[in-house]
């Protein structure tokens, strides 16, 4: 697992060890922000399910202007920081110890692109995306990235969002969601 591109191409990543978090392979996350290239520079980034913190990581590295990373396990959360550290991106980053649905339920911010890549059988990853849009965290134009298994079909959602377009890789999909700028 490595960065792709950017300011910290080529640098390794630290994995979890065992089952429980499952990294996105190099060539699904090649594909994800070759969809997304344009629209990351200057954006405030959400990684919420954060695990090693790769895909933050990797939008940091093309450009965006900051990133929350958000997981609920420990060791998730330390490995997430030290891979910070390594890219050196600890003052364009935060590091939340907390569930998602609590770590919603408090934030402040807007971002213009939202990561989840919750564990495939939670359940959670509509019931993220049912916060976030009910809560309206993400900026006109902004992006909301869903991954999940190729088979698994994803809801539409009220205005102003819109379901987008759907990538599948192998047994890998990407679905992405956007906010209107104006509704």
């Amino acid at each position: 697992m490595r960065v792709i591109t950017g300011l910290a191409k080529g640098r390794r990543l630290e994995d979890l060890p065992g089952l429980d978090t499952r990294p996105t392979t190099d060539r699904v996350k090649e594909g994800l922000f070759s969809a997304i290239q344009f629209d990351i520079e200057g954006r405030r980034a959400l990684d919420l399910f954060a695990g090693t913190g790769q895909l933050g990581i990797e939008a940091l590295s093309r450009g965006a202007s900051f990133c929350d990373f958000v997981d609920s396990a420990p060791a998730a959360l330390r490995v997430a920081q030290k891979n910070i550290r390594a890219c050196g991106f600890e003052d364009r980053s935060a590091c939340h110890g907390k569930d998602f649905a609590a770590f919603l339920g408090r934030v402040r911010e807007k971002y213009g692109l939202v990561f989840l890549d919750p564990p495939y059988a939670s359940g959670n990853l509509e019931r993220a995306l049912e916060l976030i849009t009910a809560i309206d965290i993400v900026v006109g134009n902004g992006i909301i990235v869903c991954e999940s298994l190729a088979d698994h079909s994803l809801p539409e959602v009220d205005e102003p969002y819109e379901k987008g377009r759907e990538y599948r890789y192998g047994r890998i999909k990407f679905t992405l969601y956007r906010r209107r700028a104006h509704s």
